[in-house]
């Protein structure tokens, strides 16, 4: 987007202004999140700020990231949610159905600002999270400090905890058998690479536990049942506020990231545009870290983030020496039948 006519930018900076003009009390939009403390970090730094600014009310609703749910409503023919939270499968999925609007990325910001992988034709990245590997500080003082050792069962003996998705694990494999982080997704394109990270994931395979809902993995933990597991990182830190001592190995983390999106049919676009606009100004997004530590989607938030806040984010710049965005295209086009073996693995 090139701004250097003034005419442009004057233009924008009116728009910008009248978007969130005050409005009677008694508008109102409807927005749909996943709930729990993600959403209330939503409402804390996004919600409640964006009515105080605008006037206009945020009916909240919360879903469990059923893409069938945000299709029911708009074949229904009554499109009810002016706004929802989606993760990037169920984005990249109902953008090849078209059951989202399009964006109009000059009515949101300049694209350079976002992080790799937030922008999308018809969504607008909201934060970025990681799956990483923890461990128990309380039990385990000198833990793993690479990913390489979620395989070394010598130096570290006990059980693993690892998601029941052949997603992160196969590129964990990878990377802790020596494959640099920008050559993961090349290497799984071909037989051998998928080869070479199912027999990484052999060396460990009797000290599998398998967790398959994020609140599972802090849980395997605090019991003692596995000595680390991967995780996602805002799982961590929340059950570190209620009084764990659990350590992050941010050493080759997986990022990814959600969306909002515009379900088809949305009664007043405009409106919902003007929320997304809001929910993404870089101050919104410093101030979602407060609440919880998932990264801003902007490059241009970083400065309002309170350091205290940054050390927990998987997008500080400490924290992403090695890391990689986790690439949904390529699940999306080799997931099937990866997915296919990986469940043949399992049972074998």
């Amino acid at each position: 987007m090139k701004t250097s006519k003034i005419s442009a930018f004057a233009l924008g900076g009116l728009l910008a202004l009248s978007a969130l003009t005050p409005v009677h009390a008694e508008d109102s939009i409807s927005i749909m999140s996943f709930g729990g403390a993600y959403q209330e970090a939503q409402r804390k730094a996004m919600f409640e700020p964006y009515t105080a600014k605008t006037g206009i009310k945020v009916n909240e609703q919360e879903y469990g990231g059923e893409i069938a749910k945000i299709k029911a409503m708009i074949q229904s023919g009554n499109t009810t949610i002016d706004v929802v939270d989606v993760d990037a499968p169920t984005l990249m999925q109902g953008c090849d159905e078209g059951i989202y609007e399009k964006i109009d990325w000059n009515d949101v910001g300049p694209s350079r600002e976002w992080i790799a992988g937030t922008t999308s034709d018809c969504g607008v990245g909201t934060i970025v999270y990681a799956t990483i590997l923890a461990y128990d500080g309380a039990k385990l003082a000198d833990g793993p400090t690479s990913i390489k050792d979620l395989f070394d069962t010598a130096r570290f003996p006990g059980k693993r905890g690892l998601w029941k998705n052949p997603a992160t694990n196969l590129e964990f494999a990878l990377m802790a058998d020596g494959v640099a982080p920008a050559d993961v997704y090349k290497t799984l394109a071909t037989p051998e690479g998928v080869d070479r990270a199912f027999n990484k994931l052999d060396t460990i395979k009797k000290d599998i536990v398998w967790w398959e809902a994020g609140a599972q993995a802090p849980q395997l933990l605090a019991s003692g049942e596995v000595t680390m597991t991967t995780a996602w990182n805002g799982r961590v830190y929340n059950a570190n506020k209620e009084g764990k001592q659990f350590k992050i190995v941010w050493d080759s983390e997986i990022l990814d990231s959600n969306f909002w999106a515009i379900p088809k049919g949305a009664k007043d676009m405009k409106k919902s545009m003007d929320f997304i606009r809001f929910a993404v100004e870089p101050q919104t997004l410093a101030g979602l870290t407060k609440y919880i530590p998932y990264g801003p989607v902007r490059t241009t938030a970083a400065e309002f983030v309170a350091p205290a806040d940054a050390v927990n984010l998987p997008t500080s710049p400490e924290n992403m020496k090695v890391a990689i965005t986790l690439d949904n295209a390529f699940w999306a086009d080799h997931g099937d039948e990866i997915r296919k073996r990986f469940t043949t693995w399992i049972s074998q």
